[in-house]
Protein backbone atom coordinates (compact mmCIF):
# COMPACT_ATOMS: atom_id res chain seq x y z
CA UNK A 1 0.00 0.00 0.00
CA UNK A 2 1.73 3.38 -1.07
CA UNK A 3 1.86 5.94 2.09
CA UNK A 4 0.41 8.95 1.12
CA UNK A 5 2.18 12.11 -0.07
CA UNK A 6 1.86 15.22 1.31
CA UNK A 7 2.20 18.33 -0.67
CA UNK A 8 4.79 20.65 1.07
CA UNK A 9 4.37 25.06 1.19
CA UNK A 10 6.43 26.54 -0.75
CA UNK A 11 7.62 28.66 2.22
CA UNK A 12 9.18 25.12 3.64
CA UNK A 13 10.71 24.14 0.60
CA UNK A 14 12.58 27.49 -0.26
CA UNK A 15 13.37 28.37 3.60
CA UNK A 16 16.40 25.83 3.26
CA UNK A 17 17.57 27.07 0.02
CA UNK A 18 17.40 31.34 1.42
CA UNK A 19 18.89 30.01 5.18
CA UNK A 20 22.66 31.02 3.99
CA UNK A 21 21.65 34.48 3.13
CA UNK A 22 19.29 35.09 5.99
CA UNK A 23 21.96 33.89 8.07
CA UNK A 24 24.69 36.45 6.86
CA UNK A 25 22.37 39.37 6.17
CA UNK A 26 21.27 38.66 10.26
CA UNK A 27 24.65 38.91 11.54
CA UNK A 28 25.47 42.07 9.05
CA UNK A 29 22.42 43.68 10.65
CA UNK A 30 23.33 43.17 14.05
CA UNK A 31 27.02 43.89 13.68
CA UNK A 32 25.72 47.52 12.16
CA UNK A 33 23.54 47.95 14.98
CA UNK A 34 26.07 47.19 16.93
CA UNK A 35 28.82 49.58 15.14
CA UNK A 36 25.54 52.36 15.40
CA UNK A 37 25.79 52.08 19.25
CA UNK A 38 29.51 52.26 19.99
CA UNK A 39 31.52 49.75 18.53
CA UNK A 40 32.33 51.76 15.57
CA UNK A 41 36.50 51.99 15.88
CA UNK A 42 36.30 50.67 19.30
CA UNK A 43 40.24 48.08 19.52
CA UNK A 44 38.21 46.46 23.18
CA UNK A 45 35.34 45.35 20.77
CA UNK A 46 37.41 44.46 18.00
CA UNK A 47 39.67 42.38 20.42
CA UNK A 48 36.94 40.78 21.86
CA UNK A 49 35.89 39.19 18.28
CA UNK A 50 39.17 38.30 17.07
CA UNK A 51 39.60 36.11 20.87
CA UNK A 52 35.96 34.57 20.04
CA UNK A 53 36.63 33.96 15.88
CA UNK A 54 40.40 32.75 17.41
CA UNK A 55 38.84 30.18 19.80
CA UNK A 56 35.98 28.81 17.68
CA UNK A 57 38.30 27.98 14.66
CA UNK A 58 40.78 26.07 17.09
CA UNK A 59 37.47 24.43 18.68
CA UNK A 60 36.62 23.32 14.48
CA UNK A 61 40.41 22.78 13.85
CA UNK A 62 40.12 20.26 17.36
CA UNK A 63 36.76 18.53 16.03
CA UNK A 64 37.76 18.19 12.93
CA UNK A 65 40.87 16.06 13.73
CA UNK A 66 38.98 13.83 15.95
CA UNK A 67 36.81 12.94 13.16
CA UNK A 68 33.95 15.04 14.18
CA UNK A 69 33.49 16.62 10.51
CA UNK A 70 30.18 18.40 11.03
CA UNK A 71 30.96 19.76 14.41
CA UNK A 72 34.46 20.91 13.11
CA UNK A 73 32.77 23.20 10.39
CA UNK A 74 30.24 24.57 12.42
CA UNK A 75 32.80 25.66 14.38
CA UNK A 76 34.95 26.91 11.44
CA UNK A 77 31.43 28.60 10.27
CA UNK A 78 30.77 30.59 13.78
CA UNK A 79 34.54 31.73 13.87
CA UNK A 80 34.21 33.25 10.16
CA UNK A 81 30.77 34.59 11.63
CA UNK A 82 32.76 36.36 14.96
CA UNK A 83 35.05 37.54 12.52
CA UNK A 84 33.03 38.84 9.74
CA UNK A 85 30.62 40.20 12.86
CA UNK A 86 34.32 42.17 14.27
CA UNK A 87 35.18 43.74 10.96
CA UNK A 88 31.35 44.84 10.11
CA UNK A 89 31.22 46.61 13.59
CA UNK A 90 34.33 48.32 14.00
CA UNK A 91 34.24 49.44 10.32
CA UNK A 92 32.81 53.21 9.95
CA UNK A 93 31.00 52.55 6.06
CA UNK A 94 29.44 50.12 4.57
CA UNK A 95 31.42 49.03 1.81
CA UNK A 96 33.81 47.08 3.46
CA UNK A 97 30.96 45.18 5.51
CA UNK A 98 28.82 44.94 2.38
CA UNK A 99 31.52 43.34 0.53
CA UNK A 100 32.32 40.50 3.59
CA UNK A 101 28.66 40.08 3.59
CA UNK A 102 28.80 39.00 -0.34
CA UNK A 103 31.85 36.72 0.63
CA UNK A 104 30.66 34.96 3.24
CA UNK A 105 26.95 34.51 1.59
CA UNK A 106 29.03 32.97 -1.13
CA UNK A 107 31.21 30.90 1.00
CA UNK A 108 28.17 29.57 2.77
CA UNK A 109 25.94 29.09 -0.39
CA UNK A 110 29.47 26.98 -1.47
CA UNK A 111 29.42 24.67 1.26
CA UNK A 112 25.64 23.55 1.73
CA UNK A 113 25.50 23.29 -2.27
CA UNK A 114 27.27 20.13 -1.69
CA UNK A 115 25.16 18.80 1.15
CA UNK A 116 21.97 19.84 -0.90
CA UNK A 117 23.11 17.88 -4.18
CA UNK A 118 23.88 15.27 -1.45
CA UNK A 119 20.57 15.24 0.56
CA UNK A 120 18.95 15.17 -3.20
CA UNK A 121 20.87 11.95 -4.51
CA UNK A 122 19.77 10.37 -1.33
CA UNK A 123 16.68 11.20 -1.25
CA UNK A 124 16.16 10.16 -4.93
CA UNK A 125 17.74 6.39 -4.10
CA UNK A 126 15.40 6.23 -1.15
CA UNK A 127 12.18 6.93 -3.53
CA UNK A 128 13.71 4.91 -6.24
CA UNK A 129 14.41 1.60 -3.53
CA UNK A 130 10.62 2.28 -2.34
CA UNK A 131 9.27 2.32 -5.56
CA UNK A 132 10.99 -0.85 -6.56
CA UNK A 133 9.98 -2.40 -3.21
CA UNK A 134 6.28 -1.48 -3.76
CA UNK A 135 6.21 -2.88 -7.16
CA UNK A 136 7.75 -6.19 -5.57
CA UNK A 137 5.00 -6.18 -3.17
CA UNK A 138 2.34 -5.21 -5.39
CA UNK A 139 4.09 -8.21 -8.21
CA UNK A 140 3.55 -10.84 -4.83
CA UNK A 141 0.11 -9.63 -3.56
CA UNK A 142 -0.99 -10.28 -7.10
CA UNK A 143 0.50 -13.21 -7.42
CA UNK A 144 -0.91 -14.61 -4.61
CA UNK A 145 -4.16 -13.12 -4.87
CA UNK A 146 -4.23 -15.54 -8.05
CA UNK A 147 -3.04 -18.51 -6.69
CA UNK A 148 -5.56 -18.07 -3.72
CA UNK A 149 -8.46 -17.68 -6.92
CA UNK A 150 -7.52 -20.52 -8.18
CA UNK A 151 -7.58 -22.30 -4.99
CA UNK A 152 -10.85 -21.38 -4.00
CA UNK A 153 -12.07 -21.94 -7.89
CA UNK A 154 -11.08 -25.37 -7.12
CA UNK A 155 -12.57 -25.56 -3.84
CA UNK A 156 -15.46 -24.67 -5.88
CA UNK A 157 -15.35 -26.68 -8.56
CA UNK A 158 -14.35 -29.87 -6.25
CA UNK A 159 -18.17 -29.30 -4.31
CA UNK A 160 -20.19 -28.73 -7.23
CA UNK A 161 -18.80 -32.05 -8.60
CA UNK A 162 -19.32 -33.99 -4.99
CA UNK A 163 -22.97 -32.86 -4.88
CA UNK A 164 -23.66 -33.36 -8.10
CA UNK A 165 -22.61 -36.93 -7.57
CA UNK A 166 -24.43 -37.31 -4.67
CA UNK A 167 -27.76 -35.93 -6.49
CA UNK A 168 -26.59 -38.99 -9.00
CA UNK A 169 -26.72 -41.61 -6.59
CA UNK A 170 -29.55 -40.85 -5.08
CA UNK A 171 -31.70 -40.65 -8.15
CA UNK A 172 -30.39 -43.95 -9.44
CA UNK A 173 -31.32 -45.17 -6.07
CA UNK A 174 -35.28 -44.26 -6.52
CA UNK A 175 -35.34 -45.68 -10.14
CA UNK A 176 -38.14 -48.08 -10.68
CA UNK A 177 -36.37 -51.59 -10.95
CA UNK A 178 -33.06 -50.81 -8.95
CA UNK A 179 -31.30 -53.75 -7.59
CA UNK A 180 -27.49 -52.70 -6.12
CA UNK A 181 -26.49 -56.57 -5.67
CA UNK A 182 -27.62 -57.09 -9.50
CA UNK A 183 -25.36 -54.35 -10.50
CA UNK A 184 -22.69 -55.88 -7.78
CA UNK A 185 -23.36 -59.61 -9.80
CA UNK A 186 -22.42 -58.15 -13.02
CA UNK A 187 -19.09 -56.86 -12.37
CA UNK A 188 -19.85 -53.50 -11.14
CA UNK A 189 -18.14 -51.37 -9.03
CA UNK A 190 -19.53 -52.49 -5.63
CA UNK A 191 -21.82 -49.18 -4.32
CA UNK A 192 -20.61 -47.32 -0.76
CA UNK A 193 -22.56 -47.92 2.62
CA UNK A 194 -24.29 -44.57 1.95
CA UNK A 195 -25.84 -46.17 -1.60
CA UNK A 196 -26.67 -49.83 0.48
CA UNK A 197 -28.18 -47.44 3.23
CA UNK A 198 -30.48 -45.57 0.65
CA UNK A 199 -31.24 -48.92 -1.28
CA UNK A 200 -32.79 -50.13 1.98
Amino acid sequence: MNDPQLARHWLALAAPKAAPAVATSTVLILARVWNANGAEHSAGSAALMTVLAGGAAAAGASLTRTGDSVLGATGYAVSGAFAFTGVAAYADGLPLPLLLWVLATTIAYGFTARHWRTDRRDALAHDRHMSEQRTEHAHVERVEALRAGAQIESARAGAAYAESLATALITRATLPGYDARAIEAAGLPQLSATDDHLEK
